[in-house]
């Protein structure tokens, strides 16, 4: 992948480190306040919220992390990407969501749906042994 940057690669760069770097920093928030994100997964349907709202939390701030100092490059951005096809589709399905919350689903689907873009590209490069 060719960069149009003088250095080869610094934008790159800076994109995934700001991509890593958002993901562990919201996985922090739901740590911070993680009543609220069991609570949330279980008004979503998600089985066992007690255990898969600090599971998907603990996965997402291991593969933000991960993925900004491109450690276990693989790993790290094959789990965001899980994280994000899954946690997308189940707790931001604005198609089912009632006529209040519909907005905030929408947008929160949309604002995921372009992280896991960013995540893809850099999946290929782990992948492609890019740095």
């Amino acid at each position: 992948m060719t960069d149009d940057t003088d250095d080869g690669g610094s934008l790159s760069r800076l994109g995934r480190v700001a991509l890593g770097l958002g993901l562990a920093l919201q996985a922090s928030e739901d740590f911070r306040d993680m009543d609220h994100a069991v609570e949330y997964a279980d008004s979503s349907g998600v089985p066992m919220p007690d255990l898969a709202a600090p599971f998907a939390s603990g996965m997402m701030l291991v593969a933000g992390l991960g993925l900004a100092l491109w450690r276990l490059p693989r790993l790290a951005t094959g789990a965001a990407a899980t994280f994000l096809v899954v946690v997308t589709t189940t707790m931001h399905d604005f198609w089912n969501a009632d006529e209040d919350s519909a907005s905030g689903e929408r947008l929160a689907f949309f604002g995921n749906l372009a992280m896991l873009g960013g995540v893809l590209v850099f999946l290929r490069r782990a992948y492609a042994g890019d740095d």
